[in-house]
């Protein structure tokens, strides 16, 4: 009877030693596999080729809507640069777009009825700049999150 009770004394402790090892192992393993991902405004991606055409506040691209104010409500100020977007990217969403800003990211601080899924328009202070930009198709990106 003493060996039975020996023997389970033997058992009992190789299941606690191995019981630790695993919680230890478990412990070390990175914890950000168990992190939900970010979740892209831009769709199921990060990066989506759009058609990125420009416009300014004056009434020829804002039509009645030309008061000097965003859909956002920003007050539109000189050198400002931004873009309109859908309304499936929200309000402050920082995008890179090549070639506007020097690459930098701007914010979504604007809407417009011509666009829709697929396009955005980037804000130029003046008309025949919008103009020169023309349209575009360009690898939009979301900036990452600091």
């Amino acid at each position: 009877m003493k060996e039975t009770g020996t023997v389970i004394s033997v058992i009992t402790s190789i299941a606690i030693v191995i019981g630790i090892g695993l919680a230890t192992e478990k412990l070390q393993q990175p914890r950000t596999a168990a992190l939900p991902q970010r979740a892209s405004r831009l769709g199921a991606i990060e990066e989506k080729i759009m058609r990125v055409t420009a416009y300014c506040p004056c009434r020829k691209c804002c039509g009645k809507w030309a008061d000097g104010f965003t859909a956002s409500n920003h007050k539109i100020q000189p050198g400002d640069k931004f873009a309109a977007a859908p309304a499936d990217i929200p309000f402050r969403t920082m995008l890179i777009i090549p070639g506007y800003n020097d690459g930098l990211p701007v914010p979504v601080l604007d809407r417009g009825g011509a666009i829709g899924n697929g396009r955005i328009d980037v804000f130029f202070d003046d008309h025949d700049e919008a103009l020169q930009w023309g349209v575009k198709w360009l690898k939009v990106k979301e900036a990452p999150c600091d």
